[in-house]
Parts: structure tokens; C-alpha cells; sequence
């Protein structure tokens, strides 16, 4: 493999590892908030996050420009006030990974935060534990297992992420091709033997990431 193979199979590796630090970060709490409140709004809230699971990716891009660009709603003001903007850098490549993979990890971190059995969180109740001391003892580590598979299949989606990529961060080589839009541009280009060993690659990883997801996911139920 050249230097431009390796270079994108890193970077992707960078943005998917960073996006995912910030989806657990994020999606834990806002799953734990879905499952265990009733409050008004709440299926809202629900569609909110889970939005770009359908939306196609380079809507979601289009969102992110409005925001996040250089004129966008929070974009001009980061620039007005530091002179920084995320667009075509590798952080907008990692914020658009992590808006379109996070409604993998609220959806499977919810749904096995829910199956937790009732019960047993009355009973942390009864012995005079607090909520968020029975989330940390008794819920979480129950649920441990979906969190897992949430976490996975949200590293694999945010290393194939492509739209909203290609629309925040630009496809530049050396700074912001990540594996995708790399194989994007080599089809593109007609370098048939480099983009059939990144496809090879990455479909491997991919493959690798879902077994995984699936044991943990099958283990949980």
C-alpha cells in the first residue's frame, strides 16, 4: 500500500475513533434520558436524534453547513470570535461521523436500557439508592451488552461515513480524504488496482466491526 492508502485508512481510523469517544459521551445520556423519563416532547426528542439514521447524508450535510459553516448559525460565531473554522478540516470530517452514527448508539443503548428488568431497579430504590447511583450500579451494567454493540456499529458507520462528509470537510487529498471519499476519487480517477484495495480493506474492517457488534448484540438479549 502507498503513503495516500495509508494516510486515509489512518485518518479514518482518527475521525471514527474521536466521533465515537463523542457518541458515547453523548449518546449514553440522552439514551438513559429517553428510556427512563416520561416527559412531554419526549417522541420528538426521539425523532430529533434519529433523524439522520434517514435522512440522506448530504441533508444531514446541508444541516451542518447552516450551523456549522463559516456563516453559519454557530460557525460565524466561532469565527467572529477565533478566527477558526471547522469547514474542510479533518474535525468537520469527525462531526459529521458523529451526527450521522449517533441514532445507532441511541437507538441500541435505549432499547437495552428499557429491557432491563424493572424490578430490580425498584428494589436499588427500596435500598435507598439514589437514581443516579442505581443508574451507574444497576442499570448501565446491565445493559452493558447493547451499549457495546451500540458502540460498534456506531465505529463502523462513522468509518464508511461519506455525504455529509463530502459536504463539511471536502475531499481534499492529504487533509481530509478519508477511505471513502478516497475510493470516491480513485474510481473517479480510473486507479482501478488502488481503489480495489481500499474497497477490500474497508469492507473487511466493516465485516469485522458488524461480527462483533452482533455477538455482543445476540449475548444481550
Amino acid at each position: 500500500m502507498d503513503n495516500s492508502i495509508l494516510f486515509s485508512a489512518r485518518l479514518s481510523l482518527q475521525v471514527a475513533l474521536v466521533a465515537t469517544a463523542f457518541i458515547i459521551i453523548t449518546g449514553v445520556p440522552v439514551s438513559y434520558f429517553l428510556a427512563q423519563k416520561n416527559f412531554k416532547g419526549k417522541e420528538l426528542v426521539d425523532i430529533i436524534f434519529t433523524l439522520p439514521l434517514v435522512l440522506p447524508p448530504t441533508v444531514t450535510g446541508y444541516y451542518l453547513i447552516v450551523i456549522f459553516g463559516r456563516n453559519g448559525l454557530i460557525g460565524k460565531m466561532i469565527y467572529d470570535w477565533t478566527g477558526f473554522t471547522i469547514m474542510f478540516t479533518w474535525y468537520a470530517a469527525a462531526l459529521a461521523s458523529f451526527v450521522v452514527a449517533l441514532p445507532l448508539m441511541v437507538k441500541t443503548t435505549r432499547a437495552a436500557i428499557e429491557s432491563v428488568d424493572r424490578n430490580l431497579i425498584n428494589a436499588a430504590y427500596t435500598l435507598g439508592h439514589g437514581e443516579i447511583e442505581t443508574a451507574l450500579r444497576v442499570i448501565l451494567p446491565l445493559a452493558r451488552k447493547g451499549i457495546i454493540a451500540g458502540t460498534v456499529l456506531s465505529f463502523a458507520r462513522a468509518m464508511g461515513e461519506f455525504g455529509a462528509t463530502l459536504m463539511l470537510a471536502g475531499n481534499i487529498p492529504g487533509k481530509t480524504n478519508t477511505m471513502p471519499l478516497a475510493i470516491y476519487s480513485l474510481a473517479n480517477s480510473g486507479e482501478w488496482t488502488q481503489a480495489h484495495t481500499m474497497v477490500i480493506l474497508l469492507t473487511i474492517m466493516s465485516g469485522l466491526f458488524l461480527y462483533i457488534a452482533n455477538m455482543y448484540t445476540k449475548r444481550s438479549i
